[in-house]
C-alpha cells in the first residue's frame, strides 16, 4: 500500500459537476448539489434547532469530497451560533482527498460561498494518511479530517459526534464506504439521541442502521430522489474501558495552571485560550523560553521513516500539525533544507524512502549525492514565537512554584487541573514518569552580513537568517547539573559538524565571536513524549498486575485527578508543541481529538506501566 493517498480521477459534466471514475458517481446532484444537502443533511439531522442552548457541538460525514456539506454547515453555523463562544467540530473521512484546484473548480458554482470556500482552499489538506486539523477561529469552526481508508480509520478514531452525515457516493458504486462493519462504528462513536441524514434508502443501510441502534425512518427526498432516510441513536453503546487513560473529565476545567513557559506549555496555554479555558502559566525562571526553548534559532523540518510504522506517521502528523501553526507568523522562515547522508546506510534509507514517499513532490524531492531536499521547511526564532504564543495569557515569573497536587494548587491558589510541561523538572513532581536528561549545545555568532534563511543537515545542522549563523546541535545523556555556557568539548564536536556541512560561512565559525548555548531536554525510553494523564503509578501496577501473567485486564486505569503532562519533547519541541497541546485541549473539553487511537496510545503515559508488567 502507497504511503501516499491516490487523488481521484475526475470528468467533468456539461454543468461543471465532478464525476469520480473509479466509482462512477458525481460527487452533488447536478441539478442543485447545496440545495440537495440542505435538504438531505441539515434538515435531515434537524439544524440548527439541535444545537440550540449548545457550547459545543459535532457533526460528523462519511465522504469529505469536494467539502460542500461542511461549507453549507458552517455557513448556518455563522447565521445560527448558540453563542459567540460556541464550538462547531465537523469530522470528515476522506480515503480519495481531491486536488487542491479541483475542489475549488468545483466549489465555484456557488458563489454564495465563495469567502467560506476560499478558506478551505487555502488550507486543503495534502494527501498524507493520518489525521488532520484546521481551525478557523472567528466562527469558532474546526475541522478533523481522517484521510484514509475508512474501514480502518473509523475505527481509529475517537469523538462522540450529534450529528452524521452518510455521503459516500451510492452503496451500489462505493461498497468500502457502505460495509456491514459500518454502522456498529457509527454508533459506538454517536452521542445519545444523536441524529443521522442520508440520500440513500437502500435495505442494506436501513438494516445496518437499526441492527447498531438507530431508529429508522424514511422522509420526502429532493430533487429526482423521491425518498431519503433519517434516524436517530436510540440504544447508547456502553463505552469502551479506558485503560490508557484516555478519557476526559467530566466536565471541562474553567482554570488550567500549566508550569513552564517554554514551546510547551505556551502552545498550551495558546490552545486552552482558544476554547474559552482560562490558563495560567507558572515558570521559575525570569521570563519565558529560558530553557531548550531560548535557543535563538531553530530548525523545523520533518523526521522521515523509510519504514510506513505507526511512530512514522505519528512524527509526520505532528509535523504537519505544527507548521499549520508556524507557517504564517512572522517569526517562521520559510526554506529548502539539504540532508545529505551520512554514510551508506542512510544513503540507501533514503533510497528506500524516496520509493515510497510519505510526503507529496511539494514538500520532499532527491537531491545530489543521494540527498533529501526538504522544500517547505522552516528557521524559527524560538524567543520571540514563544512570546507571541503567551500574548494575552497570565504569567508568573521567579521562584520556583509551590505544587500541591493533591489539592491542585500552585502557589496556594487552586486549579481544576496542572499541566506539567517543564520538561525534565515534571520528573521531580511525578517520580513515576520515565524521563531521561539530554543535553543539547549549539553555538552561534553574528556577522555583518545578511543572508537569505538557508539550511543544510547530516547528523547536525547549519543555519543562516539576515546576520544570525547558528549550528549544533549536540544530544548526550546527562545530569541536571551542567554549564549553560556550553563546553570545550560540544563546541568542537558542533565545529566538526559544521566543517562535514562545509557552508559557505563556515571561515567566520572558526574566528572569533562564536557563542555557546547549552540546555537540558526531556526524553523518554522510546523517545516519543508523553501526552496525557499522569497515571496513579503503584495503583495501576497493582490493577494491571494480571498482566504479568499475558492476561487482559479491561478496566480504567487510575490517574492523579486533574493531572497531566505534556514532556519527553527531547529535541523536537517545536514538532510535538502544537499537535500535543490541540490533544490534550480536546480531552480536558471532551472535544474530538485530532488524532488516532494508535497514535494516543502510543503517547500515553500509560504505555510504560504496561511494558514493565508485560515483562514480567
Amino acid at each position: 500500500m502507497a504511503r501516499l493517498l491516490l487523488h481521484p480521477e475526475l470528468d467533468w459534466t456539461d454543468d461543471g459537476a465532478p464525476h469520480a471514475r473509479r466509482h462512477d458517481d458525481v460527487y452533488f446532484s447536478a441539478q442543485d448539489g447545496l440545495a440537495e444537502t440542505r435538504a438531505v443533511f441539515l434538515n435531515g439531522c434537524g439544524l440548527p434547532e439541535s444545537w440550540e442552548g449548545r457550547t459545543e457541538f459535532t457533526v460528523a460525514e462519511t465522504g469529505f469530497g469536494t467539502g460542500l456539506n461542511f461549507l453549507a454547515l458552517w455557513q448556518l453555523w455563522r447565521a445560527h451560533r448558540p453563542t459567540p463562544a460556541a464550538q462547531l467540530t465537523f469530522v470528515s473521512f476522506e480515503a480519495y482527498p481531491l486536488r487542491r484546484e479541483d475542489a475549488a473548480r468545483a466549489l465555484s458554482a456557488w458563489p454564495e460561498l465563495s469567502d467560506l470556500a476560499d478558506a478551505l482552499t487555502a488550507r486543503w489538506p495534502d494527501p498524507v494518511r493520518g489525521v488532520r486539523s484546521i481551525v478557523f477561529p472567528e466562527d469558532g469552526v474546526r475541522l478533523i479530517l481522517h484521510l484514509g481508508d475508512i474501514r480502518e480509520t473509523l475505527a481509529q478514531s475517537a469523538f462522540r459526534a450529534d450529528a452524521w452525515f452518510l455521503d459516500g457516493f451510492s452503496p451500489a458504486k462505493n461498497d468500502d464506504m457502505w460495509h456491514a462493519g459500518l454502522y456498529p462504528d457509527l454508533a459506538a462513536r454517536s452521542a445519545p439521541c444523536a441524529r443521522l441524514g442520508t440520500f440513500t434508502v437502500a435495505g442494506a443501510v436501513r438494516r445496518g442502521l437499526a441492527d447498531a441502534g438507530f431508529e429508522v425512518s424514511k422522509a420526502e427526498g429532493h430533487g429526482r430522489k423521491r425518498e431519503r432516510l433519517e434516524a436517530r441513536l436510540v440504544l447508547t453503546p456502553v463505552a469502551a474501558a479506558d485503560t490508557f487513560g484516555m478519557r476526559g473529565p467530566p466536565a471541562a476545567p474553567a482554570r488550567v495552571a500549566i508550569l513552564g513557559a517554554g514551546i510547551a506549555g505556551a502552545a498550551l496555554a495558546q490552545a486552552l485560550k482558544g476554547r474559552d479555558i482560562e490558563a495560567e502559566v507558572f515558570d521559575p525562571a525570569p521570563g519565558p523560553a529560558s530553557g531548550a526553548s531560548g535557543n535563538p534559532l531553530a530548525l523545523f523540518m520533518p523526521r522521515l521513516d523509510a519504514g510506513d510504522t505507526a511512530e512514522a506517521g505519528l512524527l509526520l502528523g505532528a509535523y504537519l500539525a505544527a507548521r499549520d501553526v508556524y507557517r504564517d507568523m512572522p517569526e517562521a522562515e520559510e526554506t529548502d533544507v539539504l540532508q545529505s547522508p551520512r554514510n551508506d546506510a542512510e544513503r540507501a534509507r533514503f533510497e528506500k524512502l524516496l520509493a515510497d514517499p510519505p510526503l507529496p513532490f511539494e514538500y520532499l524531492e532527491a537531491a545530489r549525492g543521494g540527498g533529501l531536499l526538504h522544500k517547505r521547511a522552516l528557521i524559527l526564532r524560538p524567543p520571540q514565537l514563544v512570546a507571541r504564543l503567551l500574548k494575552g495569557v497570565t504569567c508568573h515569573f521567579g521562584g520556583e512554584p509551590v505544587v500541591d497536587l493533591a489539592q491542585r494548587s500552585v502557589n496556594g491558589r487552586s486549579f481544576e487541573a496542572i499541566i506539567f510541561a517543564n520538561g525534565m523538572a515534571a520528573a521531580a513532581l511525578a517520580p513515576s514518569l520515565p524521563l531521561e536528561a539530554r543535553l543539547g549545545q549549539v553555538d552561534f555568532l553574528e556577522t555583518p552580513v545578511n543572508a537569505p534563511p538557508s539550511a543544510s543537515a547530516s547528523g547536525s545542522y547549519a543555519l543562516a537568517l539576515g546576520p544570525q549563523r547558528l549550528w549544533g546541535a549536540t544530544f548526550g545523556p546527562s545530569g541536571t547539573d551542567f554549564a549553560p555556557g556550553g563546553t570545550a568539548e560540544a563546541r568542537a564536536e558542533n565545529l566538526e559538524g559544521l566543517e562535514r556541512l562545509s557552508p559557505y560561512w563556515v571561515r567566520a565559525a572558526r574566528e572569533a565571536g562564536v557563542q555557546s548555548r547549552a540546555s537540558l531536554r526531556a526524553t523518554t525510553p522510546d523517545r516519543l513524549p508523553l501526552i496525557g494523564a499522569v497515571p496513579d503509578y503503584p495503583a495501576a501496577l497493582e490493577l494491571f498486575a494480571p498482566m504479568k501473567k499475558g492476561r487482559a485486564v479491561d478496566t480504567d486505569a487510575p490517574l492523579l485527578p486533574g493531572v497531566y503532562v505534556a514532556s519527553g519533547y527531547g529535541a523536537r519541541g517545536f514538532t510535538w508543541a502544537p499537535w500535543a497541546a490541540d490533544v490534550l485541549a480536546a480531552q480536558l473539553t471532551g472535544s474530538p481529538v485530532p488524532a488516532s487511537l494508535p497514535a494516543l496510545r502510543a503517547v500515553s503515559p500509560l504505555r510504560f506501566v504496561f511494558r514493565v508488567l508485560k515483562r514480567g
